[in-house]
């Protein structure tokens, strides 16, 4: 249990959902046995274990995403190549596993810092890009190309929150966060699952970019609104059965070899 599930619990509550909390990876048979829609927030292999056995799959950002973003909205340049490639290279970067959480996402000063072959698979897919400071970051949950819902979550190497476990934003912070994220949105050339998160940051040079896109249905909430976030993640659940060919591009190609 965390802050974030007790929030989406109590909103499902409110709105006259009714809520599960599975104990296990097996899902119960009255859920099992109904037709009705169904929204999942979790950890991504609880998630996907549900799915299994529910006969639906997961939209989600290809782990490729940012690589095919335009380069004026992400202020660096960013490569996905094996953790192997990456231990190789001796510049300075900042180097994040392409999917999951297999280990620490950060600025290494040289390739030969990041994990070995007896700790991590040298084929994983990383993402290595140049050094950046973002000085306040934002969280859009973002549906059918327009923001929801959004919040800061960090701001000046600290969590964004104050005293009172609120996230407020700060004088023009949250007009051109939505002013940046839109333009994103509003651009054909950058391509969006029906709904994920967009995270994006201001620059120390005032500048704003985009930091990463991810699934929406196990990301955290900070200030977002609950709500909100429910009808994403339910943008983001469908039946395999009924997956169309644009579906099938944000389901991620691990899932798709499963669901062969």
């Amino acid at each position: 249990m965390t802050a974030d599930s007790q929030l989406v619990w109590k909103k499902c509550i409110e709105l006259g959902w009714s809520v599960d909390r599975l104990p296990g990876w097996r899902v119960p048979d009255h859920i099992l046995n109904n037709n009705k829609k169904v929204i999942i927030y979790g950890e991504p292999l609880l998630a996907e274990a549900v799915c299994d056995q529910l006969g639906l799959v997961l939209l989600e950002p290809s782990i490729d995403w940012l690589t095919k973003v335009p380069e004026k909205y992400l202020s660096r340049t960013i490569q996905l190549m094996s953790l192997g490639e990456a231990r190789l290279l001796d510049t300075r970067a900042f180097v994040k596993p392409a999917e999951g959480k297999i280990f620490e996402p950060t600025v290494y000063e040289k390739g030969d810092a990041l994990p070995t072959d007896r700790n991590v698979d040298l084929e994983t897919p990383v993402l290595r890009s140049e050094v950046v400071d973002f000085r306040l970051e934002v969280r859009c949950f973002v549906r059918e190309r327009s923001i929801v819902t959004l919040s800061p979550y960090w701001r000046n190497d600290q969590l964004a929150s104050d005293e009172f476990g609120n996230w407020p934003f700060l004088e023009n912070e949250e007009a051109e966060a939505k002013i940046f994220a839109q333009s994103v949105l509003d651009d054909n050339d950058v391509p969006f699952p029906p709904a994920c998160t967009l995270d994006v940051g201001k620059l120390t040079d005032g500048k704003w970019a985009i930091i990463e896109a991810n699934p929406c249905w196990g990301a955290g909430l900070y200030g977002c609104d609950p709500e909100q976030v429910l009808l994403s993640i339910g943008s983001t659940i469908i039946a395999k059965s009924s997956a169309t060919t644009e579906d099938k591009l944000w389901i991620s190609k691990r899932r798709q070899e499963i669901h062969k």
